[in-house]
């Protein structure tokens, strides 16, 4: 596990609610030197605790309308298209995760409607090898969706909150 100190904590709270926060903001919210936030950042990102810096854009942009999660059966050893790259390297998707339980995989997709997905699944998603079923869900509506994580509380406000 890494360890990570209150001001860790409150520079990842920082860049994830403002990624282009500047390292001068950042120091000066915190009450720091610049330079000793720029060694600070830096840390994270080499680390790999900040893994990338990121546009959220806006989907209905580029008309994809239609959100869909699609869960998929595989009769090939549980591992071997994860391990191959193939399903999460076909065009269009948004996640792929390996998950427990009658399904092997849980895929994330946008597309522009319904004849899209369609198309998508025929031409990209049955390339793969030994799909035995697949379901989908269709989203109606999002309520929230959010890439942002849970950072726990530094000890200063546990104390100002109790």
């Amino acid at each position: 596990m890494i360890e990570l100190d209150n001001i860790d904590l409150r520079i990842l709270s920082l860049k994830q609610d403002n990624a282009c926060i500047s390292n001068s903001e950042l120091a000066k919210e915190l009450g720091m030197a610049p330079s000793a936030m720029l060694e600070r950042v830096r840390k994270l990102e080499k680390k790999g605790i900040i893994e990338s810096y990121n546009t959220r854009i806006n989907p209905i942009a580029l008309n994809q309308k239609l959100l869909a999660f699609i869960f998929v059966k595989s009769s090939t050893a549980p591992n071997s298209c994860w391990q191959d790259n193939s399903i999460k390297d076909l065009p269009g998707i948004q996640e792929v995760h390996h998950i427990a339980g009658d399904d092997c995989f849980l895929i994330k997709i946008r597309t522009e409607d319904s004849q899209s997905l369609v198309k998508w699944m025929r031409e990209e998603l049955s390339k793969i090898q030994g799909i035995i079923s697949t379901r989908t869900t269709i989203v109606l509506e999002t309520l929230k969706e959010t890439t942002n994580l849970t950072i726990p509380l530094t000890q200063n406000e546990n104390a100002q909150q109790h």
